[in-house]
């Protein structure tokens, strides 16, 4: 489980990047939703931001799976999130992997300026490939959580997003009616038996 830092210098505000990465269904917006959580039980001012395109459960709260929700503000592109920032002393982004590129110098920024930033999304795609700006937000973050789902095939960790239907977009919103959590093996063995038939 992450911990929090503790800052030996108080009387400097030090920012940094928390990223929290993993398949779909692996706990991803639980474990921001928990750390935004213990962030205001220390009193601290929070901001919480999600792509305008993720209405799944909710046009402006963040939702994970097992229907934890806390509410924040839909965007429609990274730099909004620089254009509303009030001050806060902790920044949540979730679905990261929807945002541009732009997102990156958002984290650094709000990062730069003694902001605790912590960033949620899917460190792969549907094909199993890096997806958008998450490998970028990973190699410059302080802190990286890779969560894992369990293999719906197998049982074991699961670590890829395995998408049953037949669209190539990649962006393509869904649940449990359009994705499974599968391990490597289960993974591949999917995505071959799909290229067969």
């Amino acid at each position: 489980m992450f911990l929090e830092p503790k800052l030996k210098n108080t009387t400097h505000k030090k920012g940094w990047i928390e990223v929290v990465c993993g398949s779909m269904f692996s706990g991803k917006t639980e474990e921001l939703i928990r750390r935004v959580n213990r962030s205001r039980i220390a009193n601290l001012k929070v901001e919480i931001y999600k792509p305008a395109i993720d209405t799944r459960y909710h046009d402006t709260e963040v939702v994970s799976h097992n229907s934890n929700a806390i509410e924040s503000i839909a965007v429609d592109s990274s730099l909004t999130i620089l254009l509303m920032h009030q001050n806060a002393d902790v920044v949540g982004i979730d679905e990261a992997q929807f945002f541009d590129n732009e997102i990156i110098y958002v984290c650094e920024t709000l990062a730069q300026k003694g902001v605790r930033v912590i960033v949620a999304g899917l460190d792969m795609d549907y094909l199993g490939k890096p997806f958008g700006p998450m490998p970028s937000l990973m190699a410059i973050a302080e802190y990286v959580t890779k969560v894992n789902a369990i293999c719906v095939v197998c049982g074991d960790l699961a670590t890829h997003s395995f998408r049953k239907s037949k669209s190539d977009n990649q962006v393509l919103l869904g649940e449990k009616d359009v994705y499974e959590a599968r391990c490597r093996h289960c993974f591949t063995e999917g995505m071959s038996n799909k290229t067969k038939g």
